[in-house]
C-alpha cells in the first residue's frame, strides 16, 4: 500500500449539485424548484405549524378553560415532612428559614402547611399559610402555628 494510491470508498463521495448556472448545467431555468410560488422565491421560510395550507393543529383545536395570571401557588408541607424533620434535627421552633435550609422549599416560595400524617412533638411553625385540619393537629400536639403577614 503506498500513500499515492489510497482512494476514499467508492460511494462515499458525491459531487455537489450545482443549480442557478444556466442551460448548460442542465439544472437552469427553475433551478430544481419547481415553477412560480414561495418555495421557488428567495428569503421563502415556513412558517412554524405550517401544514401546507391545511388548517394548522394549534387551529382545530379549541380552546377552553381559564388561566389566572395572578395565581399564588403554595409549596404543600404535610405534617408527617415537619414531624420527622423535627425529630432527625431536634427541633422545637419551624420557620420558612428552617425549611430552606433543610431543602424542601425554595426561596421564594409561599409554603402551606397541609395535615397529612401525624405530628406527635410540640412544635411553633411559622409559615404562611395552615390548611384547617393542620392547624387543629399542631395545636393538640401543644404546639402553636403562627401565620406569616
Amino acid at each position: 500500500m503506498k500513500l499515492e494510491s489510497l482512494k476514499p470508498a467508492t460511494g462515499s463521495i458525491s459531487k455537489r449539485k450545482i443549480i442557478g448556472r444556466g442551460q448548460g448545467s442542465g439544472r437552469g431555468g427553475t433551478s430544481t424548484k419547481g415553477h412560480n410560488g414561495a418555495q421557488s422565491r428567495a428569503g421563502y421560510s415556513r412558517k412554524i405549524g405550517f401544514e401546507g395550507g391545511q388548517m394548522p393543529l394549534q387551529r382545530r383545536i379549541p380552546k377552553f378553560g381559564f388561566k389566572n395570571n395572578n395565581r399564588i401557588a403554595s409549596k404543600a408541607v404535610n405534617l408527617d415532612t415537619l414531624e420527622l424533620l423535627a425529630t432527625t434535627k431536634k427541633l422545637k421552633e419551624i420557620t420558612v428559614e428552617v425549611l430552606i435550609q433543610n431543602g424542601l422549599i425554595g426561596k421564594k416560595d409561599v409554603v402551606k402547611i397541609l395535615s397529612r400524617g401525624e405530628i406527635k412533638s410540640k412544635l411553633s411553625v411559622t409559615v404562611h399559610k395552615f390548611s384547617k385540619a393542620a392547624v387543629e393537629a399542631i395545636e393538640a400536639a401543644g404546639g402553636t402555628a403562627t401565620v406569616i403577614g
